[in-house]
């Protein structure tokens, strides 16, 4: 479960990545290698469409993303169930961002999301649980 998770997040990540910047760069990459994402407009909150681009490529999520995803997959290969924050964090993430921006394949991360959850509560039960350590004092 926590491989397919792990994989699946590593997919998204990299082909959003790679598909924005395939769709973007061709456009904007002079205007980005010019440093010139900030000087066209007066505010981040009026984005031109390089500074658009960008954000939908190179500056997105689909890097982290990615990289949560290598995290999963590097805890898999050595037992570990990575802990459920990372899933509720990234359910979260994807259900604001699902809200705000659609259609998008939010529902294949989802799909990864139940997985680490699958996966945590049942590690649950297996999980082996400490004493507290006293100081010899």
């Amino acid at each position: 479960m926590v491989k397919w998770a792990g994989r699946i997040l590593v997919f998204l990540g990299v082909a959003h990545t790679v598909l924005g910047l395939a769709l973007t760069a061709p456009h904007h990459a002079d205007s980005w290698l010019r440093f010139e994402l900030w000087t066209v407009s007066d505010s981040i909150a009026e984005m031109n469409a390089s500074t658009g681009a960008f954000w939908m490529s190179v500056g997105s999520f689909g890097v982290p993303l990615a990289l949560v995803g290598a995290i999963v997959l590097w805890m898999d290969n050595r037992g570990l169930v990575p802990p459920p924050f990372i899933a509720w964090t990234v359910g979260l993430w994807i259900a604001v961002a699902a809200a705000i921006a659609e259609p998008a394949p939010w529902l294949v991360a989802w799909i990864a999301v139940g997985l680490l959850l699958a996966a945590d509560r049942r590690a649950a039960p297996q999980a082996v649980t400490r004493e507290p350590q006293t100081s010899g004092v």
